[in-house]
């Protein structure tokens, strides 16, 4: 088992993707998740200024920072071991099962991950097209959005030793596609740093 250290530096704009209405939070996205998670995600997202229907937000830490959930870096390497899996040469191609490889032996940590920046958190704005039955769909979404520049400091605990290279691939894929919402735009795209491997 081994433990590295990274730091990721966003050379994108990051959105927040946790709905800012507490009710959508808890009648749909709360009921899929276990009862002590429900809990602690929607306690951080409590804050009265946060509440604005259709608009996503950061968690907030109790200080008010935003946040990352451990959760979103496990999503982000699911995603990417996806994709990366169709590069012949690549460490990702020879996984097999990858989704329940990293559910299982793979572990980001903390399990709220700071995120350090300087500015305000601002507002995103852009439309959402949707062809329907009924014609083009079109709609505002609207997020958080953290500046370019923001750092975040965390760890990655790897069962199997030889799961480290493939962190490290999936990590610099980031410069590609990020973290957060409207990724294919670039929004949440990063570099990193290894600090340490323990």
């Amino acid at each position: 088992m081994k433990t590295i250290k990274v730091k990721i530096t966003f050379t994108e704009p990051l959105l927040g993707t946790s709905p800012g209405n507490e009710e959508i939070y808890r009648d749909y996205i709360g009921t899929k998740a276990p009862t002590q998670e429900a809990e602690d995600e929607e306690a951080a997202l409590s804050a009265e200024e946060l509440v604005q229907k259709g608009k996503t937000v950061f968690p907030r830490m109790e200080d008010g920072r935003p946040f990352l959930w451990d959760y979103q870096i496990k999503g982000f390497f699911k995603d990417t071991c996806g994709g990366l899996r169709k590069v012949p040469g690549t460490k990702s191609a020879g996984v097999k099962a990858f989704k329940k490889e990293i559910d299982k032996l793979i572990f980001p940590e903390p399990r709220r991950i700071p995120l350090c920046f300087e500015g305000p958190v601002t507002e995103c704005q852009r439309p959402l097209r949707a062809q329907t039955p009924q014609g083009e769909r079109v709609s505002l979404a609207i997020s958080e959005q953290i500046p370019a520049g923001a750092t975040a400091e965390f760890q990655v605990v790897c069962l199997d030793d030889k799961q480290l290279d493939l962190v490290r691939e999936w990590l610099d894929y980031g410069r590609f596609s990020g973290i957060g919402q409207w990724r294919n735009s670039g929004k949440g795209r990063f570099v990193w740093e290894e600090l340490e491997v323990v």
